[in-house]
């Protein structure tokens, strides 16, 4: 059984930061591929980044420096670090874990609210 638990999000004003955090229970997280999604109202789920095992990164056009992708595999958790938020931003993030092994197996944490007021 595998779990994954965000945390960190909240309502921050335009040009904030905030570090969302993506705990993984059972298993081994070194060798997942690690994701972060976002979904706003109406839209469909986008990609924000995403980590491999050997800490290789990519990132949603739209991020364009602004967020970074980071994993601490002691801890077992993922971060997404987010900086000059806009309010187009604001949606439901969500982490995913894939493992590398078995890449079409996915699981996906709750989602963890992020408002970004103008």
């Amino acid at each position: 059984q595998v779990e994954l638990v965000e945390s960190g999000g909240g309502l921050v004003q335009a040009g904030g930061s905030l570090r969302l955090s993506c705990v993984v229970y059972g298993n081994t997280f070194s060798m997942y591929v690690m994701d972060w999604y976002r979904q706003a109202p109406g839209n469909e789920r986008e990609l924000v980044a995403i980590i491999s095992p050997g800490g290789s990164t990519n990132y949603g056009d739209f991020v364009k420096g602004r967020f970074t992708i980071a994993r601490d595999n002691a801890r077992s958790t993922v971060y997404l670090q987010m900086n000059d938020l806009k309010p187009e931003d604001t949606a439901v993030y969500y982490c995913r874990a894939r493992p590398l092994m078995n890449i079409e197996t996915e699981y996906w944490g709750q989602g963890t609210q992020v408002t970004v007021s103008s």
